[in-house]
């Protein structure tokens, strides 16, 4: 049964909690604290009150006594001198000794109020004091001066055998008084030993209780959050199978457990995201080389396709050139239709051309300035600008790191078409604005064309989607596209602005220095100079 008391309350104690242990020891602290503080304070107090008693009662006590007995001494000596020679000098010891002796009796009556045989003494010595005054000091006084009393020399054995009475009285009353101060010396030195004693133990409780609380902490508290800290700082620095061995108070160790919950969760949540991330890298390495394959097979299809159509728009042109006008109308008209297809296919593998060649041969990171760029785009446009009386404006530009070559091939792309799809009949205006925001330069390329619905903001952007038939609007649908490739290359976004309606706003964002931009051509081959294959 016993065993069982006290494993029940083994059990009983794991499930308090730090704030119930610090509850608990907090309160039995304080508890032994106070039964230690009203210990000392009793001692303190005992001690105060024997050395109060001692030094403002018993010690005064007995020198007032011994002041009374000399004060009775000088009567008796100034009567005895008076009575003998009759010389009234001898009175003023007695009267002085008189007011002496009312002024010590006064005041040991009131040091002795609390001592019934103190005060049964001192009515002794007062009774034996009147008895000789009465007999001896009073009539002796009283007598004419000038010559011996008569009186003193008939009872001068009684005066003598009275004073001996009064002395007697007051030597057993010092004797008494002595007495009780050296017991009361005796009770406060035993008190002193028994405070030294009390606050000795005091200090031990104290030093014991300190040490208790600190081990307290240190176990179930420190100790056990140490280890919760080494544990996590483990896991934090990767170490996701070490278990979590919950110790200490029943909220640490249910903390402990779901740390170690969330542990073996993210051990989980690992496998699967190191599971999806193997996917992932091979999905990448997939895309990846399907991409370089797709740019390889641009790139070769573009330059294998060249050689046939060339000799495909040669021998149109030549047919047009010397069957014109010898044939009906319908084969004039094919043989048009056949040159036209044929340098318009030219235009559209040039173009094809041109976008794979983006990112791929055109690399060479190195200072741009944009406001140089610009000029070049201005003056190889300048014809198409000078037919429609295009007004081009533009913000002072910065100078960044990129390719020269597809920073020309931006800008004229990005002009070109704000010139080409400009309103019937109506000078257009372009204005070409650079903006700092943080690591990024914001530009702007606004004009007052025939714009651009919300709805095709995005089209817009892929390759060979046309909003307009080649009749209304020449162009092989690849301009934007190539924009797009060009700034996602040097790590921007590009974008049609849908609040603008007065025309068209594209904004497009670059950095100062495209990250990698050293490394960017490392990974790629250069193709161009690849023989094509016929």
């Amino acid at each position: 049964m016993a065993g069982e008391e006290t494993l029940s309350r083994a059990r009983g104690f794991s499930a308090w909690t730090t704030s119930r242990w610090l509850r608990v020891g907090v309160a039995v602290s304080l508890a032994v604290l106070t039964v230690l503080g009203v210990t000392g304070a009793w001692v303190l107090g005992r001690t105060a009150s024997l050395s109060d008693d001692l030094v403002d009662a018993k010690s005064q006590a007995v020198t007032t006594a011994v002041r009374l007995e000399s004060a009775l001494l000088n009567q008796e000596t100034g009567i005895r001198g008076y009575g003998l020679t009759g010389n009234p000098e001898f009175l003023t010891p007695y009267q002085q000794g008189l007011t002496e002796q009312a002024a010590d009796t006064t005041r040991l009556s009131q040091m002795l109020e609390k001592d019934p045989e103190g005060l049964a003494d001192l009515r002794r010595v007062r009774d034996a004091v009147e008895k000789w005054q009465a007999r001896i000091a009073r009539p002796i006084a009283a007598a004419p001066a000038g010559a011996p009393s008569p009186l003193a020399a008939e009872r001068a054995t009684e005066g003598k055998a009275s004073f001996d009475q009064l002395r007697s009285a007051l030597t057993h009353q010092q004797e008494r008084l002595r007495s009780e101060q050296s017991q009361a010396r005796d009770s406060l030195a035993a008190t002193m030993r028994l405070r030294n004693w009390v606050f000795a133990a005091i200090a031990v409780v104290i030093l014991a209780l300190a040490g208790l609380v600190f081990e307290g902490l240190r176990r179930g508290i420190t100790q056990p959050l140490s280890r919760l800290g080494a544990d996590a700082r483990a896991i934090s620095e990767g170490d996701f199978n070490r278990p979590i061995t919950p110790t200490g108070p029943a909220d640490l160790r249910r903390l402990s457990g779901e740390i170690d919950v969330m542990r073996r969760r993210l051990v989980q949540e690992l496998d699967v995201s190191e599971e999806s991330r193997r996917l992932l890298d091979a999905q990448t390495a997939d895309l990846q080389r399907s991409n370089s394959e797709l740019e390889q097979f641009a790139y070769v299809a573009s330059h294998d396709l060249q050689e046939p159509l060339r000799k495909v728009s040669s021998f149109t042109q030549l047919l047009q050139r010397r069957y014109a006008g010898q044939l009906d109308d319908k084969a004039d008209q094919y043989i048009a239709f056949a040159v036209d297809g044929a340098n318009r296919m030219q235009v559209l593998i040039n173009d094809l051309l041109d976008f794979s060649r983006v990112g791929r041969v055109h690399h060479a990171h190195q200072s741009v300035d944009l406001d140089a760029v610009m000029e070049q785009t201005l003056s190889a446009l300048s014809v198409s600008i000078e037919e429609t009386g295009a007004q081009i404006t533009s913000d002072d530009l910065p100078s960044l790191v990129a390719d020269p070559t597809q920073m020309g091939m931006l800008w004229q792309n990005l002009i070109g078409n704000a010139v080409k799809f400009r309103r019937p009949d109506q000078q257009p205006h372009i204005h070409v604005t650079a903006d700092h925001e943080g690591p990024l330069w914001r530009f702007t390329v606004t004009d007052d064309g025939i714009g651009i619905e919300p709805e095709y903001a995005e089209k817009v952007f892929v390759i060979f989607q046309r909003l307009h038939t080649k009749d209304v609007y020449s162009g092989s649908g690849i301009g934007l596209a190539m924009c797009k490739k060009i700034v996602e290359f040097h790590g921007g976004t590009i974008a049609v602005d849908p609040e603008y309606t007065g025309g068209t706003r594209i904004t497009f964002t670059l950095a100062d220095a495209p990250e990698g931009s050293e490394d960017a051509a490392a990974a790629v081959t250069d193709l161009d100079h690849a023989e094509p294959t016929t």
